[in-house]
């Protein structure tokens, strides 16, 4: 009980390192829930919005990742070669 009441979050963070990439779908929904609840006019639409809003955030970082994929692990070795 003491170790819990000793956890500081900003010091001490979860240990997600082989998983972080999971905390994408939940942070995407989340910034999603809030940007859709402000700047709709009407909340009719509202759960189509998050859901649209969401899958692009979440397509538009895997585009991001799998470009920069591409570029370091194809790209850089072309136009920057390594000499021994």
């Amino acid at each position: 009980m003491d170790s819990l009441l000793a956890y500081t979050p900003l010091l001490d963070p979860i240990n997600a390192h082989r998983f972080w990439w999971l905390l994408l779908v939940p942070l995407a929904i989340l910034i999603s829930v809030v940007y859709k609840a402000l700047r709709l006019p009407s909340l009719r639409r509202y759960p189509l919005g998050v859901a649209i809003m969401t899958a692009q955030v979440l397509g538009g970082m895997f585009l991001l990742g799998a470009g920069a994929y591409l570029f370091v692990v194809h790209l850089a070795p072309i136009v920057l070669p390594v000499r021994p």
